[in-house]
């Protein structure tokens, strides 16, 4: 009885396995990791396009003496809104959100090869130490940065891999 259902476990982990037997990560396209290591990221100015670039720069894994391939130019609008009141009318609690429009260039003919509009929201609350207010919307600044570079990471990744090799 045992030897029975160890061979029908075993026969249906072989088929379940053969059934992914034509999948591909997505890192594991051709051209896509050379790819986005070939991206230099060109932030807008201020706090937000600086953690953003950072960012990008760790997830795309570009190295300044690397060719550049693309461009990648990022316009970055932050809105902050109080999502929580006390009883004396002060916000306790705000929500960050980050909106990044983003456009992909072919370094050598400049033209637009990729686009998209990429936004995150996180929530953060306020201290009343001002030290602490200012870390905590620090940390949500950096939040959705991060959150903002992986789904833009994700994005350039998936439109590289479905293109025609060269």
């Amino acid at each position: 009885m045992k030897r029975t259902l160890a061979a029908a476990a075993l026969a249906l982990s072989t088929l379940a396995l053969s059934a992914c037997a034509g999948f591909t990560p997505l890192y594991g396209r051709p051209g896509v990791e050379s790819g986005l290591s070939g991206i230099e990221t060109i932030a807008s100015e201020g706090r937000g396009g600086y953690l953003l670039r950072e960012q990008l720069d760790d997830a795309l894994a570009h190295r300044a003496d690397d060719p550049v391939a693309y461009k990648l130019l990022l316009s970055v609008n932050e809105q902050r809104f109080a999502r929580g009141v006390r009883l004396d009318n002060t916000a306790n609690r705000y929500e960050l959100k980050m909106t990044v429009t983003w456009r992909l260039l072919d370094a050598k003919t400049t033209a637009e090869v990729h686009k998209g509009l990429t936004d995150v929201s996180v929530t953060y609350d306020s201290a009343d130490q001002p030290y602490a207010a200012i870390a905590a919307q620090n940390d949500g600044q950096e939040r959705a940065a991060a959150e903002v570079a992986r789904k833009i990471q994700l994005d350039i990744a998936t439109w590289m891999a479905g293109r025609k090799p060269a």
